[in-house]
């Protein structure tokens, strides 16, 4: 609801309180119509008449319009803040969609408990010194020196297929190690 202050110069002066009064239901009800959550329409209804009433008082030179606005002029400023609503909306939506992809592609996740985390890492480690020192080794380079088998078997002196084994085997035991509904422990140890 519009505050009703005369002396502020604000949309709650005399003329706009009363256009307001006499409007207000049908311009909701079109604000409804053009929104996706009718929740959202009280906001873009006092937006839009901001809108229209710091654009006139602009073009008065400061002045406070008294003048109340026609209902096209009304109409069109509804749309183009929900228009505007829905944009911002969308461009959020897709912000959030990128960080939850990027999560996942790195495995990181910002709303995940560190508390749950340090246990896994601390379960992941336990598991990884069950492992023969051989296959330990594979997986550290492999993991934490993002060396590719290659170059893992240059490091080791072995082959680049024996190191690929070893890795495999690695990984078979965390499976075993860890247990059925773990897996998502170690998924991000699986870059081959």
């Amino acid at each position: 609801m519009l505050k009703n202050n005369p002396d502020s110069g604000n949309p709650g002066s005399d003329p706009w309180r009363q256009w307001y009064d006499e409007n207000s239901t049908k311009l909701m009800m079109f604000a409804r119509q053009q929104l996706r959550r009718p929740s959202d329409a009280e906001d873009v209804l006092h937006n839009a008449i901001l809108k229209v009433w710091s654009a006139r008082k602009r073009r008065a030179g400061g002045v406070a319009p008294t003048e109340t606005p026609d209902p096209a002029e009304i109409y069109t400023a509804i749309r183009r803040t929900a228009i505007d609503l829905g944009r911002r909306e969308t461009r959020r939506a897709a912000r959030e969609e990128k960080v939850i992809e990027l999560e996942d592609a790195r495995g990181i996740s910002y709303f995940d408990d560190p508390f749950d985390e340090a246990e896994r890492n601390d379960e992941i480690s336990k598991a990884l010194r069950k492992l023969p020192v051989a296959q330990r080794e594979v997986v550290a380079l492999k993991i934490w020196g993002e060396l590719t088998f290659a170059e893992i078997g240059q490091t080791l002196e072995i082959s680049e297929n024996t190191a690929a084994s070893r890795y495999r085997y690695a990984m078979e035991g965390l499976r075993r190690i860890l247990g059925k509904g773990r897996e998502s422990y170690f998924k991000n140890l699986m870059v081959i």
